[in-house]
């Protein structure tokens, strides 16, 4: 398997790769894992003719907890934020989420910017960004600009990045005090792309009652579902297990999955629902102990 013809080019700043995205546009492609895209152009789904080497830009890399936000540079690795106990405290949705892909070579070259802007939606971390509320800081030679994460994602491998735009940057919220979080998915094979998966956030008043949530999927549509409207009946009242199964079947019915080769929508929609019981069930008792 070898990809098409395509030009290399290594982009010695960022200045420099944005201005080559604006000369070719849709023609040329970013490389910076290339864990998907590398895949792709040798299956000859992807034909780029350009490639836009960013692996040398370091100021892309790296994590920023000094503000509010915790900032993700777009070229960080998956293994530095595996290994970054501070960000992992900061985004703790992340420590359950980041073991689950792909195995461990693939984390080592994968970056998150890249599996953002790829918008696979099986893929777990557009429905972590968009169960934390991320927001998006893209930039072009015009100028930049953020998005939210549930805006960010249009359709089936399909963001609203622009032809001359690259994803720079990730912002995410730091949690709520008296917060939980949990992550859990279900795949064929340890690696493997979720046939479903769920983010919960969920925080916690005084009394106990649930005051906040977010849920997200992956793997049940073609694009992460926030489905934090199915679950807002939690919303002023005691998570109990009646209560929890009552939103677990809100969910089910919210989602319409197509179904694949591993699954069908029936047994996608029923993952759902149990992960959700689970997800809800575990971020209420790490929320009662925050």
């Amino acid at each position: 398997m070898k990809p098409a013809p395509f030009k290399y080019i290594a982009a010695s700043s960022l200045d420099q790769a944005l201005a080559l995205k604006a000369e070719y546009g849709e023609e040329a492609r970013f490389l910076a894992g290339g864990q998907s895209l590398i895949p792709a152009m040798n299956f000859r789904l992807a034909r780029p003719s350009v490639l836009i080497d960013i692996n040398g830009l370091a100021d892309l890399a790296g994590v920023d907890g000094s503000g509010k936000e915790v900032r993700v540079g777009a070229l960080t690795r998956y293994h530095a934020l595996e290994r970054n106990q501070d960000f992992l405290k900061s985004c703790p949705l992340f420590a359950d989420a980041l073991p689950h892909i792909a195995h461990p070579q693939i984390r080592n070259r994968g970056t998150i910017g890249g599996n953002l802007s790829h918008a696979d939606p099986a893929s777990e971390l557009p429905a972590v960004a968009v169960a934390m509320g991320a927001r998006m800081r893209v930039k072009s030679p015009r100028g930049e600009r953020e998005l939210a994460a549930a805006d960010f994602f249009v359709g089936l491998l399909s963001t609203d990045i622009q032809p001359d735009e690259m994803l720079v940057e990730v912002a995410f919220p730091r949690p709520a005090a008296r917060s939980g979080s949990c992550f859990m998915e279900v795949a064929r094979r340890r690696g493997d792309f979720a046939i479903a998966g769920v983010a919960a956030i969920l925080t916690l008043d005084d009394g106990h009652r649930c005051s906040d949530i977010r849920l997200a999927l992956c793997g049940v549509g073609e694009t992460p579902v926030d489905a934090s409207s199915a679950v807002a009946s939690l919303i002023g009242q005691a998570c109990t297990e009646k209560a929890i199964n009552e939103a677990a079947g809100a969910v089910q019915d919210a989602i319409e999955p197509s179904g694949n080769v591993h699954a069908s929508a029936d047994y996608q929609r029923h993952v759902a629902a149990v992960l959700t019981c689970r997800v809800l069930t575990a971020a209420q008792q790490r929320a009662g102990h925050a």
